[in-house]
């Protein structure tokens, strides 16, 4: 049986995302930006999508910018956001657990003459809010803090640090684009100014996200060209894809509550299966605040590249990491954050479910992963020693 167990890296479409789509790749071709019927169909279509996506943030539908993808929403943000201010100096306060698509960011930001403070986190994978606080300057002009981590699931406390953001009068974005369809969203709760999240992670097309833009935030685009997106965002509508985000924002609004308690328990059965049946084995993160599908293990003595071969072998696809990061060499940077040792965050993997997940896949997974493990470690000179810590 074939196990996929790497939801966090992408989802597939869901059927009636992709039936929602269909006709809008070859009937319903129109540009959205046409004044004639074929293309007012077509803004039809987006208009609805774009009400569908404010639903699921509790946003309105004119604070919804339609993007490529998480990765462009975060740029937006980030880069957008800085261009808009028109303080001197200008500061962003940021943690050291960030995707890459905002840590990349922040550091070109340095090059451009930004300063940025990269905040700690605990040794759960956690930011402590007066941490944030006391980051704040008074050029501070923005707050960029994830809402749950890609490789541990752990929650951040935003709302919090949403606090934080209004109190000192500083702009706050939130990348969401993990949390988005796992955990409720309203983003007055939240508190945010900005938040990013992306389709393919929640059951629809890739290539299509957006970003949340509160009324009276201003951001300078990132791309030029034409008006589109209210001037935030210029290029032809990717109709289709966004149809595909309207479709999913609306699926995941009708089936957050009963995926998330059904996605939770199989994850709570092969997370504990495995702690019992591995010794030394381990949760990276807060166990009491994650996203119901995610679970992140240390195996002591396995190399976790070594390991997702070995479990591709048997059918099992799992993770070390980001996806996007999963070309890279170089252990973890949220679990050496959390305060992992460089071999114990290479001997971690990430497990997600998702909508698909069935009891039958995460029993056959039980059975195959501590084998798999047992194999690597009586290979490894180091398993002995790191077992027993």
């Amino acid at each position: 049986m074939n196990v996929y167990l790497d939801y966090n890296a992408t989802t597939p479409v869901d059927p009636a995302v992709l039936d929602a789509m269909l006709p809008y790749f070859a009937r319903n071709f129109g540009n959205a930006g046409s004044v004639h019927s074929a293309g007012q169909h077509g803004r039809a279509a987006v208009d609805a999508a774009r009400e569908s996506v404010a639903a699921l943030l509790g946003a309105k539908p004119a604070e919804i910018v339609f993007t490529s993808g998480g990765t462009e929403s975060d740029n937006l943000a980030l880069f957008g956001a800085v261009a808009a201010s028109e303080k001197a100096r200008k500061h962003i306060v940021t943690t050291t657990i960030e995707h890459h698509a905002v840590l990349n960011v922040c550091r070109e930001l340095e090059k451009q003459g930004a300063e940025v403070t990269f905040v700690p986190v605990g040794g759960q994978g956690i930011v402590v809010p007066d941490d944030i606080r006391r980051a704040l300057r008074p050029e501070t002009i923005l707050i960029s803090v994830m809402h749950a981590n890609n490789e541990t699931g752990v929650i951040q406390p935003i709302e919090e640090i949403g606090r934080i953001a209004a109190e000192a009068g500083v702009l706050f974005h939130c990348d969401a684009v993990q949390s988005a369809a796992k955990l409720p969203l309203d983003v007055n709760r939240l508190g945010v100014s900005l938040l990013s999240i992306s389709a393919h992670k929640m059951y629809g097309p890739k290539g299509v996200g957006a970003l949340y833009v509160r009324s009276g935030v201003s951001i300078e685009p990132v791309l030029r060209g034409g008006r589109q997106e209210r001037d935030r965002r210029p290029g032809t509508e990717n109709v289709p894809g966004i149809v595909g985000l309207g479709k999913a924002a609306e699926l995941a609004r009708q089936s957050l509550a009963d995926d998330s308690a059904r996605i939770g328990a199989l994850r709570d059965r092969l997370e504990w299966s495995l702690l019992e049946k591995i010794p030394g084995a381990r949760v990276n993160g807060d166990i009491s605040r994650r996203v119901p599908n995610t679970s992140n293990l240390l195996f002591p003595g396995a190399a976790g590249e070594a390991l997702v071969i070995a479990l591709d072998l048997e059918g099992i696809a799992c993770s070390t990491g980001a996806a996007c990061s999963s070309g890279s060499i170089e252990p973890s940077h949220v679990l050496l954050m959390a305060g992992l040792s460089d071999e114990d965050a290479r001997s971690s993997l990430r497990f997600s479910l998702g909508r698909p997940t069935s009891a039958e896949e995460i029993a056959s997974a039980i059975s195959v992963i501590p084998s798999a493990v047992e194999r690597l470690r009586a290979l490894s000179p180091l398993s002995a020693g790191a077992v027993g810590r």
